[in-house]
């Protein structure tokens, strides 16, 4: 599978994007329970319940943005040739992207990956006079980074917050 590198400094880490491919399934169930850790943390079950859990809601989220979104690319991230998280992207909506999900592995935070990933989501919307997009829990501490990065909240409808960015060039438009 083919990388595409992301334009960084380069005195930050190697951060690169490859397609997800079948040999993926167990990182992406583990990248997949870490983002649902807040709400795992308040039911009382085994490990097995647990497993079937996440196994049976990635399988629906997957095939859910499969079937519902144009143009997904769906990348496992990797950092210093390591696997840190993933990220979905639908572009094929001509006005706006769709970030779908972001997740780094919690040990992988804090370093400016997801930061980066997004800088370069923003140049490139920016450069296809498009706008961006997220859903995000109203508890997922994630909510400030899109914050600092300079997207606001445009729909709050209670759980999915939906955050917007816009560049310059997308608010002529």
């Amino acid at each position: 599978m083919a990388k595409r590198k992301i334009e960084i400094a380069p005195t930050d880490q190697n951060i690169e994007l490859r397609a997800v491919n079948a040999d993926d399934r167990e990182f992406l169930l583990r990248v997949y329970e870490v983002s649902r850790a807040i709400e795992l943390a308040m039911v009382p079950w085994d490990a097995e319940q647990r497993r079937a859990f996440v196994e049976q809601q990635f399988d629906a989220q997957s095939s859910h943005y499969e079937n519902e979104y144009r143009d997904t690319k769906h990348d496992i991230i990797i950092c210093d040739n390591q696997p840190v998280g993933r990220l979905f992207v639908s572009r094929g909506d001509p006005e706006q992207t769709a970030i779908l999900d972001i997740t780094v592995l919690p040990e992988h935070r804090k370093k400016g990956i997801a930061m980066r990933l997004i800088n370069n989501l923003q140049d490139e919307a920016a450069s296809a006079c498009k706008s961006l997009r997220i859903f995000i829990e109203s508890f997922n501490p994630s909510r400030e980074l899109f914050r600092k990065l300079g997207f606001e909240v445009v729909d709050d409808p209670g759980v999915n917050l939906r955050f917007e960015w816009h560049s310059d060039e997308a608010k002529k438009t």
